[in-house]
């Protein structure tokens, strides 16, 4: 089926591939393999994947867990199943199994407490028992809790993991996830609830039950643009931390996971974030909602629907180099009506120097309503028609 591609201009696109001529800061190295293990860094805003290492290897999340807890409260919220204000409470026989395990946000049995505080709890202080009460508050019981963060994660995309808690409490291997999974999830809870996410995601310290405690997240406050996301430590799965930050319209996202130490994930989090925002130069492609092209539509009332992007589009280059940028739409067709608008119907192929690097979805610009019988008479005569 026909697209009609809307490039930018030639000077546009000389613009991208001119060399940075102004001083870069030091580029801080990328984390050794002992330090990190396990360690990816996308560009959200490009798509593409600037460092990777065993990104697809599975490994146990600990406390990471909580992230897709986090992402399954944000949908709720949204949703309207869930609210803020809403005030539940820890159950007597959760809280024999739950009260004071791990990292905890001192819960009682019976003590009220409101959803905000509880997801507030998870993202924080990373609560065992905040998640569980969540749990149960939204569905009833925390295995139909973990049945949704499993239907989920395949809706997401996320193929190499599996959840087996709320929380990441050791569970035998039962719960695993993957770098580029974490990173999947990460995204799909910033550029979907970017509300909830900079409401709850990054405060440096949580009250609850008349204790203070601090957030253990290693970024915020020392890499610039930090806002969080979430750590995670057990004994079985040592030490990561799937983390984010922005400068300049730009957002990079980074696993490190199986570190030996606290120190060792902590430094190699801020290395590799710096590195990131150092060593490559990011330049806008297109704005959000620009239309980039358009498909044929069958059975429509229209013929053809416009292709916009979700976010801004941007190229990530590495400093002082050229390389050729080169783009392409792809997708199945024929697009049949109904369309919503919105709906992803295309991917943007973005490559350098004839690599591709990056696979960024598109969506309709308006809505297209299945064609009327006279529509579908004007349709098949204006297709023998020479425009």
């Amino acid at each position: 089926m026909p697209v009609r591609f809307r490039l930018p201009s030639c000077a546009a696109l000389a613009s991208l591939a001119a060399p940075v001529l102004a001083a870069s800061p030091p580029v801080l190295g990328i984390p050794s393999a002992q330090d990190a293990p396990i360690a990816l860094l996308v560009d959200v805003s490009s798509g593409q994947t600037l460092f990777a290492r065993d990104a697809d290897r599975r490994f146990m999340p600990a406390s990471m867990t909580k992230v897709m807890t986090t992402y399954l409260a944000f949908q709720r919220l949204n949703d309207g199943k869930l609210f803020q204000n809403q005030i539940t409470a820890m159950r007597p026989d959760t809280f024999k199994r739950w009260g004071g395990v791990g990292s905890t946000m001192y819960l009682g049995a019976n003590m009220p407490v409101r959803i905000d505080e509880l997801v507030h709890g998870v993202t924080t202080v990373s609560a065992n028992d905040g998640a569980v009460v969540l749990a149960e508050a939204a569905l009833g019981s925390v295995e139909a809790w973990v049945a949704d963060m499993n239907r989920t994660a395949r809706a997401l995309g996320m193929r190499d993991s599996h959840f087996g808690t709320p929380n990441g409490w050791m569970d035998d291997g039962a719960t695993f996830t993957t770098a580029r999974d974490l990173v999947t999830l990460g995204t799909a809870m910033i550029t979907r609830y970017p509300s909830y996410y900079h409401h709850f995601v990054g405060a440096p310290t949580f009250g609850f039950n008349g204790i203070l405690q601090r957030n253990h997240d290693p970024i915020s406050g020392v890499v610039p643009g930090a806002d969080g996301i979430k750590t995670g430590f057990t004994n079985q799965a040592g030490y990561g931390f799937l983390g984010s930050a922005q400068r300049g319209g730009r957002r990079l996202m980074m696993v490190v996971a199986t570190a030996p130490t606290g120190r060792a994930r902590n430094n190699s989090a801020r290395a590799l974030l710096e590195w990131g925002f150092t060593a490559f130069d990011s330049r806008l492609v297109f704005p959000q909602n620009t239309v980039i092209g358009e498909v044929k539509v069958q059975d429509g009332g229209l013929r053809r629907v416009g292709l916009v992007p979700q976010r801004p589009i941007r190229i990530a280059m590495p400093r002082g180099q050229r390389p050729k940028v080169s783009m392409r739409i792809a997708y199945v067709g024929p697009v049949r009506a109904p369309i919503r608008q919105g709906e992803p119907i295309a991917q943007l192929l973005i490559a350098l120097d004839g690599k591709q690097v990056s696979s960024l979805p598109l969506v309709a610009q308006t809505s297209v309503a299945r064609a009327t019988q006279l529509q579908r008479v004007f349709n098949g005569i204006a297709g023998w028609l020479p425009w």
